[in-house]
């Protein structure tokens, strides 16, 4: 059996498949938008970061490895001077890993850990965090970005004033006191 459609049938089948397909688009229209939106750490700028860091330990003789990671931890770039020990690698980018999970500096996180010892436990979240100073958060416009990390000289003081030298080359809001 054989069915003729009219021409005001194949009219309103047009129509009808048009509109079904439109719909799909619409609906993914209203989706996206309901979707959250967050700022990203381009990786000019954490390489801009790290150079800068690197740049400000290599000034004061310090031979340091920086790590730059985005706001959930996955490394940006990494960099390690010439004559730098080889754990400052790892170091680098778990202080980095743990200002930007935690969103705090990592000696501000030392110390805390260190007057409330209830939360010692932060210490063994996962094989990631590290609780030594030298790991600052990278904040833009209010956001976390990300966390830059440093590791290797002398004391985590010079790390963090390093770590801040990064942030400082890109804008990004200030974590370390400034020395008085």
């Amino acid at each position: 059996m054989t069915t003729r459609m009219s021409a005001s049938g194949l009219f309103l089948t047009a129509v009808v498949a048009q509109v079904a397909l439109a719909l799909p688009a619409a609906t993914l229209a209203n989706a996206a938008d309901d979707l959250p939106k967050e700022s990203v750490l381009p990786l000019s700028m954490a390489g801009k970061a790290a150079q800068a860091a690197m740049e400000a330990c290599k000034k004061d003789g310090y031979r340091v490895s920086v790590s730059v990671v985005d706001r959930a931890g996955v490394l940006r770039t990494m960099s390690r001077a010439d004559g730098a020990g080889p754990h400052t690698v790892e170091s680098s980018g778990k202080k980095a890993y743990t200002a930007a999970s935690l969103r705090r500096p990592t000696t501000e996180l030392a110390e805390l850990i260190n007057k409330v010892t209830t939360l010692q436990a932060l210490r063994e979240m996962n094989d990631h965090i590290l609780m030594l100073g030298g790991g600052l958060p990278i904040e833009i416009g209010g956001d976390v970005v990300g966390g830059i990390g440093v590791g290797g000289a002398p004391g985590a003081h010079l790390d963090d004033a390093c770590a801040q030298a990064g942030l400082d080359a890109i804008g990004a809001a200030p974590k370390v006191p400034t020395a008085k």
